[in-house]
């Protein structure tokens, strides 16, 4: 799977450990930054993995912050972005069966790396279950378009 990843600078050292572990597992990784824990300003990096999430230039986007809402937000002003903040595996998992969201936001200071790596690996792994939950997504679609 290709996946694309920032975070801002209190998200930076998780970013670098699942960008180690995404490799492992065999994950071409797109790392957007930031490359340092100098301050930046997280809507920049969120949006440029957001727009590679909606244009299919990635299967899958990851955004990291410090407590991971701000970046949450940012990424979900993106037309097509469903981005989903996901602190434990509970709603990990529910983002991708019921909501089939497609940018993964956590807060580097609140989830550990450990945890961190389980719900990113609920996150990929799990299936949309389209049927019900599809005429859900297409009504989020229509309200991107104004409706």
């Amino acid at each position: 799977m290709r996946i694309a990843i920032g975070a801002d600078h209190a998200g930076f050292l998780l970013k670098q450990h699942l960008v180690e572990v995404l490799r492992r597992q065999g994950h071409d990784v797109d790392d957007r930054g930031t490359h340092s824990e100098e301050p930046v300003d997280y809507p920049d990096i969120c949006a440029d993995v957001a727009r590679r999430a909606a244009t299919g230039a990635v299967d899958r986007g990851v955004v990291l912050g410090g407590s991971g809402q701000g970046e949450q937000i940012a990424a979900n002003k993106i037309h097509g972005v469903r981005a989903a903040l996901c602190n434990d595996l509970y709603t990990a998992r529910m983002s991708r069966q019921h909501n089939d969201a497609n940018v993964l936001a956590m807060g580097g200071r609140i989830v550990a790396a450990g945890l961190a790596e389980e719900i990113l690996g609920v996150w990929l792994s799990t299936p949309f279950e389209g049927g019900r939950h599809q005429r859900r997504i297409d009504k989020i679609h229509a309200l991107e378009q104004g409706a």
